[in-house]
């Protein structure tokens, strides 16, 4: 008597339950991720506002001043200058070209330079918004922002 065999047929099926787990542990990371992505210009925010800004000795300090007619102002100096401007009014393009020739000339020298943004009080946001991106722009990686005490 002959023997019959049962021959089975090749699976022409992809096994997909492993590239299942693989998306899955995929969709997880990153909806884990997600809301921890950083949008907009990076700032260095201060934790305590009352206490007095460190100094450097070495560093070079430029302050950038806005205006309540949305123009800016720059100045150069070895501490934060909140009385004097030095320069014309400028536009954003213009404090964007000098900050960068400034951060250049200064990291060419070896100095690091310190950024303070002064806004006076009835300036937008969206303006002292630009002026950072500006500053982000020109290299600037760290901005302080100068107010009053009360």
């Amino acid at each position: 008597m002959a023997r019959i065999r049962n021959r089975r047929k090749p699976v022409a099926e992809m096994n997909v339950v492993p590239y299942i787990d693989v998306m899955l542990v995929l969709l997880v990371i990153f909806m884990v991720t997600a809301p921890m992505l950083n949008q907009g210009v990076k700032v260095d925010l201060p934790q305590v506002s009352s206490e007095v800004l460190p100094q450097d000795n070495d560093a070079q300090v430029l302050t950038i001043s806005i205006k309540a007619d949305k123009t800016y102002y720059w100045n150069m100096g070895s501490e934060v200058d909140t009385d004097t401007v030095q320069d014309q009014a400028m536009d954003l393009e213009g404090m964007t070209r000098a900050a960068t020739a400034i951060i250049n000339q200064s990291r060419s020298q070896g100095k690091q330079v310190q950024v303070f943004v002064r806004g006076d009080k009835t300036v937008d946001y969206g303006t002292v918004m630009s002026a950072m991106g500006g500053l982000q722009q020109a290299g600037v990686g760290n901005v302080g922002l100068i107010t009053e005490a009360p």
